[in-house]
């Protein structure tokens, strides 16, 4: 696996613009990092290949496609026996709603930022987690009244 310390500024730098822009010409990242573009997209290439980039996505307007409600869920689990962590974090991992999950310390075990159409739909997901992970204990749940930021992008020194 690359780590951080493996990467050259050359690395950085492409890193840092294409989390905010994938779509970004060859060329111009070329022009902005100092590299010929074969040498860009050779980079590219090698940083997918060692899973440093995992995915280009399009982040999509919320209120262009519905407008859905986001939930942030702490969740508590029974017993924190590896087999049914893995299972847990299957059924999450499996659920298109589940938009991210962070295993924690503190009072809850899990964070999930959930989005759903509405209210009933969240209610229904949640009612199959409890039915179908019999490992969770309770959850709590706060609904976003608005979203000031939505990013996945690492800060990364360059």
């Amino acid at each position: 696996m690359t780590r951080i310390s493996s990467l050259d500024r050359f690395d950085r730098k492409l890193l840092s613009l294409v989390q905010h822009d994938a779509d970004m010409a060859t060329e111009t990242l070329a022009e902005q990092v100092g590299l010929s573009a074969s040498a860009v997209l050779r980079r590219l290439k090698r940083l997918k290949a060692d899973r440093v980039i995992l995915a280009n996505v399009a982040v999509i307007d919320p209120l262009r496609v519905g407008k859905p409600t986001f939930f942030v869920v702490a969740l508590e689990i029974e017993r924190e026996r590896p087999e049914l962590i893995a299972r847990l974090r299957q059924w999450l991992n499996a659920d298109p709603h589940v938009q991210e999950v962070f295993y924690v310390t503190g009072s809850a075990d899990f964070i999930l930022i959930v989005a759903a159409p509405d209210v009933e739909s969240y209610d229904a997901l949640m009612s199959r987690l409890i039915a179908e992970n019999p490992n969770v204990r309770r959850f709590t749940t706060n609904v976003a009244l608005g979203v000031g930021k939505r990013s996945l992008a690492i800060p990364i020194e360059v």
